[in-house]
């Protein structure tokens, strides 16, 4: 099935960071810098100030916050933690405020949340209850056993309807690896969902904040004023705050999903998005900071123990590879011959989990395991000659490339080739045989967007039931670690033939 990418033709354009607006829960102030003026205000600060939003403009910081919270707030730079959590008493009323530093003003969110009085309670409550998560979510064996445990760990103690945890695929598609819920909610356990769901700008901003929150899908978002910022110019980059207004697409998209409230949170493995943890509730629901900060440290918990175990099974299989390619390589010097080593029961297909292997010369070759037809492989060995390819080449479809393939797919989708010798054309030619696969999306892909009649204004899909994709003509994917030995083995053969050669002097 062809499918078109609206992640990157579409949905992966749109200034996602630049809405203007912010969500209600919420009030976002912007101070000078230098002046300590408030330039800059969400229109619903008379919820905090007690006044209406355009008196507040151009009125003195110390005035309201007090010269303490203005001086740890001039020590403020960002340059370490790109948050600073405070407490600002505003007319008798203590809120908690996030603030965010830019070079040359500051960007405050007023959480309208009220401010728990008693902080020692609260962190012994906290402490305790994420210090146990965390000892459930280490004790996991591997990735899918990590991500159940820190799904039943995230529901209990935040209490939403359901909590999913997927990773992404090599395309930005989502699997759903885990998931916990209420009676009632529809499961999408297993499912896949396309890239265009989380477009490449929303997953860029994961990169600078560590979770996104909805308390009430169907919220009005309340504009910034005035409308263009006074120090940039333009509309202000929220991208980093969690009030930002998020797109009405994908409001429309919980909707049909039956969710109101939504949180979701990072997960990730060499400083890059892995996968994400979606919170949802059927009803409005805020949670405080406290637990979206507790959220944020069991995320990296999650990440840290998700990459741990992701680069043991890497390194365990790098030294299974090792350990093999050395027996190869053994064999080679004991039998004095490439093709018998290569085809021993020890040999080549297994260093390369392949079914089928050919060692080509000119127009010649032989053979060992399951490989196509000699009127197929004779033709292969042309077009392969034909071709300007790597020395190492490898695709998990070759029918995609070759159309002819296809005749022989069940066999030989899988295909990797090691250019042995340039003058006489010889080449290592490995085959594996097609892996059928089926994939469960959460809806038709090909309905993911729904575009009206002007072509320009679009929907998201209104059902996620379950809809199957048969893929066909393709293997197991050749894993990094057997392209890198493949690598080596094509020097090693280079310097062994070099070595042996009946015209060498």
């Amino acid at each position: 099935m062809t499918q078109k990418n609206y992640d990157s033709d579409l949905c992966g354009s749109l200034p996602i960071h630049l809405t203007n607006s912010i969500q209600p829960h919420g009030v976002l102030v912007i101070v000078d810098r230098t002046r300590l003026k408030i330039i800059q205000i969400s229109e619903n600060a008379d919820a905090v100030f007690g006044m209406p939003f355009k008196d507040i403009i151009d009125q003195s910081l110390p005035a309201i916050i007090g010269e303490k919270n203005v001086k740890a707030l001039q020590k403020f730079t960002g340059a370490y933690e790109n948050r600073l959590p405070m407490t600002w008493t505003i007319g008798g009323k203590d809120f908690l405020v996030l603030v965010h530093s830019r070079e040359k003003y500051f960007v405050a969110e007023i959480d309208l949340n009220p401010v728990v009085q008693n902080e020692q309670d609260t962190f012994v409550q906290v402490f305790q209850e994420t210090r146990k998560s965390m000892s459930a979510i280490e004790s996991g064996k591997n990735v899918r056993d990590v991500c159940r445990i820190a799904a039943e760990e995230l529901k209990r103690i935040s209490g939403f309807d359901k909590v999913m945890i997927y990773s992404f695929d090599e395309e930005w598609n989502g699997t759903v690896l885990a998931e916990v819920k209420e009676e009632g909610m529809e499961s999408y356990m297993g499912f896949t969902f396309p890239a265009s769901d989380i477009p490449k700008p929303a997953r860029q901003m994961y990169t600078k904040i560590p979770y996104r929150l909805i308390p009430d899908a169907a919220y009005k978002p309340v504009k910034l004023y005035p409308v263009i910022n006074p120090i940039t110019q333009g509309f202000i980059d929220l991208s980093d705050t969690n009030l930002r207004s998020v797109a009405a697409v994908h409001l429309e998209y919980l909707k049909n999903m039956g969710v109101t409230a939504s949180m979701s949170i990072r997960i990730t493995k060499d400083n890059k998005l892995w996968g994400l943890i979606a919170c949802h509730h059927r009803a409005a629901k805020n949670p405080s900071y406290q637990l979206c900060s507790v959220f944020e440290l069991l995320s990296n918990i999650i990440s840290a123990k998700i990459s741990a175990l992701i680069t043991r099974e890497s390194h365990d299989f790098d030294t299974q590879i090792k350990e093999r390619y050395t027996i190869v390589l053994e064999d080679v010097y004991k039998k004095q011959s490439l093709n018998e080593a290569f085809f021993s029961t020890t040999g080549i297909l297994e260093l390369f989990d392949a079914t089928g292997a050919i060692i080509t010369k000119g127009d010649q070759y032989t053979a060992a395991g399951d490989v196509p037809d000699k009127a197929y492989i004779d033709d292969l060995i042309l077009w392969l000659q034909t071709r300007d390819i790597p020395a190492i080449f490898s695709t998990e479809s070759l029918s995609s490339i070759y159309d002819q393939a296809d005749d022989f797919k069940e066999i030989g989708s899988g295909f990797l080739a090691i250019r042995m010798d340039y003058t006489e054309e010889e080449y290592l030619i490995l085959f594996r045989p097609e892996v059928v696969k089926v994939i469960t999306w959460g809806g038709n892909p090909d309905e993911r967007i729904q575009f009206e009649k002007d072509e320009k204004n679009y929907h998201p899909r209104n059902s996620f039931k379950q809809w199957q994709e048969k893929v066909s003509g393709t293997s197991t994917e050749w894993l990094p670690a057997q392209l890198q030995v493949a690598e080596k083995l094509r020097g090693f053969i280079m310097e062994y033939k070099s070595i042996n050669s009946p015209y060498r002097s």
